[in-house]
């Protein structure tokens, strides 16, 4: 398992948390890093000085650029366009999921409103681009 660098872009501070803590407590914690909402996310990855996430955790519903907007910007953009990104939200609508994956998402996964089931999906996204995926 390799030490992944995380960007969480989640509005929310609790699920933020309970992400970053999820993340944490796996064997080989991945460096994190969390903006508030799209606009944020995408002058942290525009900018030269930060360091290039080898995986994004995008929230959808968030103010001033929300997630479908950010995810179009980031598969757009050819020096981001590689970086996987998995919607973590708590939308389960049939029409962000299709979005998302127009959009090129990685994956779109359903936040769990159970704790226990939330920390571990968590876990599961960061050991498998952690141990599985062979990323850029």
């Amino acid at each position: 398992m390799r030490t992944l660098s995380v960007l969480i872009v989640d509005d929310d501070d609790a699920d933020s948390l309970i992400i970053e803590e999820a993340l944490e407590a796996s064997p080989m914690a991945p460096v994190i890093h969390r903006v508030a909402d799209g606009v944020q996310a995408l002058e942290y990855l525009r900018d030269t000085s930060t360091q290039r996430p080898d995986l994004i955790l995008l929230d959808l519903n968030m103010p001033r650029m929300g997630g479908r907007e950010v995810l179009a910007e980031i598969k757009n953009d050819a020096d981001l366009k590689t970086i996987p990104v998995v919607v973590l939200t708590t939308s389960q609508a049939e029409l962000d999921v299709m979005a998302s994956y127009n959009h090129h998402a990685n994956a779109f996964v359903t936040k769990p409103l159970e704790l226990e089931a939330f920390e571990n999906a968590v876990r599961q996204i960061n050991r498998f681009y952690g141990d599985i995926a062979v990323l850029p």
